[in-house]
């Protein structure tokens, strides 16, 4: 019974984490040459909109993945599943890293882009915001990819 219904958490997770990781995925894959097209004004609007719903609406999913992430951890040790408990550990440990990259980098970026796209006021360091934020991306991408694969190996491990 504990291992179906870790299994169930941890598709949960994949879930949750997918919507992340795919977000993220367009953010490297396609966003960043879209801006290269705009002027500094054009991105900062963009992204500053962008990182307004974003900021409301993606929470629940990063914060429903952690959760979830935690809980696949937690059942499988308790069912006796090491295996799967320790790649849903990994799993846990790579979103805690990118959770740590959101709110030391993206987050504050975030902010200052929102606020810009509300005010209308264009900060003269726009472009190097935009190109801080995009720089964290591969790490972002590569942890949501780790966290999913340690994921999908707790489900098969179960």
């Amino acid at each position: 019974m504990l291992t179906t219904t870790g299994q169930i958490i941890a598709i949960a997770a994949v879930l949750a984490n997918g919507a992340v990781y795919g977000t993220d995925i367009c953010a490297s894959v396609i966003t960043r040459s879209v801006n290269k097209h705009l002027d500094d004004a054009q991105v900062t609007v963009a992204a500053g909109w962008g990182h307004f719903y974003g900021d409301k609406r993606m929470p629940a999913f990063g914060a429903g993945g952690v959760v979830t992430a935690v809980l696949t951890t937690i059942v499988a040790a308790v069912a006796g599943q090491i295996g799967a408990a320790v790649a849903a550990g990994i799993a846990v440990i790579a979103l805690l890293t990118w959770l740590g990259f959101y709110v030391r980098v993206a987050k504050p970026i975030n902010t200052a882009q929102t606020a810009a796209a509300q005010s209308g006021i264009i900060p003269p360091n726009a472009r190097a915001l935009q190109d801080n934020w995009d720089s964290i991306l591969p790490y972002r991408v590569g942890l949501q990819a780790i966290a999913l694969a340690g994921l999908a190996a707790s489900i098969a491990l179960f």
